[in-house]
């Protein structure tokens, strides 16, 4: 007998928890050959015009692991940093905590790197995204100074380790806190070349969201986009099963469902017709594997509007949106250079609305 469609009411905001516990019970019961999928349709939406729920810069060596537009689960690998290995032999004379200021010019052609003990204190105003100018101190103590004008795109803690050789000579590296092997790299311990200080690092996302990849001359900008997801039908589940006492029973009886939605006493069956916009709905095609269903991207810019140009060569300028791809997370904006109007195409991410 074939397998029908069916709805099934429940209290709204247990949905997920519902289908979960139908789950279960259908295969302690060892049922599964009577009942098909079980869907909530969801409508998934990516606000583009909010920032980034998180971002991270990987520079040179690092492995990226995602592309731009691509969706990923919180939890997934975004990109890996390879583990560090000792350069030759020698002995661990110091381990000491450090900050990594990397600043850039705001035309982004040069960029320039500190190195700061953590116990020379940096300045209060030394943070990501902070301008700077040239002969600004860095740190409380020390001669730490800016030597250009720009911006400071990051900072970061590592752990610098010094390793001596037998010569005399001294290696320096640079490590990041979470991928250090503490048990092995400790003050006065021996190592050998080519011994791992380091492991591969893995940085993850913290959200379920689409990736944005900037890519720069040294770094690589990822941002993630968060993805929010809203239930079509709150309130409802649609099961698919083959009729029976036993089946309409074991559904029934599940806790937070009120009943099947019916007709006269009867659960109404849903048609063909609607099964298959259930189905797409619901991102499966035609009993198919789960697909990703198409993401609905809000953006808060609209053609004809003027907008500031946040980064990139184009900093500063105002113009006014001519074209505007959301899907693709583009824009072209209309500025004025040199007398002339020029069509620049950008990232939404580039441009910001005037207040």
């Amino acid at each position: 007998m074939k397998k029908k469609w069916f709805i099934v009411q429940t209290y709204s905001g247990l949905e997920n928890s519902i289908k979960e516990a139908l789950e279960a019970k259908i295969k302690s019961f060892g049922l599964e050959h009577l009942f098909g999928r079980i869907v909530i349709p969801e409508e998934v939406k990516l606000n583009r015009a909010a920032p980034p729920a998180e971002k991270h810069l990987v520079f040179s060596g690092t492995k990226t692991k995602v592309k731009t537009n691509q969706d990923v689960e919180k939890g997934d690998v975004l990109a890996v940093e390879p583990e560090i290995k000792a350069k030759s032999d020698g002995k661990i004379k110091e381990i000491k905590n450090y900050r990594v200021i990397h600043i850039e010019t705001i035309d982004r052609k040069y960029t320039k790197s500190y190195y700061v003990p953590e116990s020379a204190k940096l300045e209060s105003g030394i943070k990501m995204g902070a301008r700077i100018k040239q002969g600004m101190p860095l740190a409380h103590q020390g001669d730490y100074i800016c030597e250009i004008d720009g911006r400071i795109f990051y900072t970061g803690k590592l752990k610098r380790v010094v390793v001596e050789r037998g010569t005399g000579e001294e290696d320096v590296y640079m490590i990041h806190p979470d991928a250090l092997i503490s048990d092995k790299v400790k003050r006065g311990a021996a190592v050998a070349r080519g011994e791992s200080l380091s492991r591969d690092r893995e940085i993850r996302s913290r959200v379920q969201g689409r990736i944005e990849l900037n890519e720069m001359a040294a770094r690589t900008e990822i941002k993630v986009y968060k993805i929010t997801k809203n239930r079509l039908y709150p309130g409802y589940i649609f099961v698919e099963l083959i009729p029976s006492e036993e089946t309409l029973s074991l559904v029934r009886s599940t806790p937070n469902v009120v009943n099947f939605v019916s007709v006269g006493g009867q659960p109404v069956e849903l048609k063909p017709r609607e099964s298959r916009a259930l189905l797409k709905l619901a991102g499966l095609e035609d009993y198919k594997e789960a697909a990703t269903g198409p993401v609905k991207v809000e953006v808060d810019f609209e053609i004809g509007e003027m907008v500031r140009i946040k980064s990139g060569p184009f900093e500063d300028f105002v113009g006014k949106i001519s074209q505007l791809s959301p899907e693709r997370q583009e824009v072209k904006v209309i500025v004025s250079i040199f007398g002339r109007e020029t069509p620049v195409n950008l990232n939404l991410s580039e441009i910001e609305s005037i207040v």
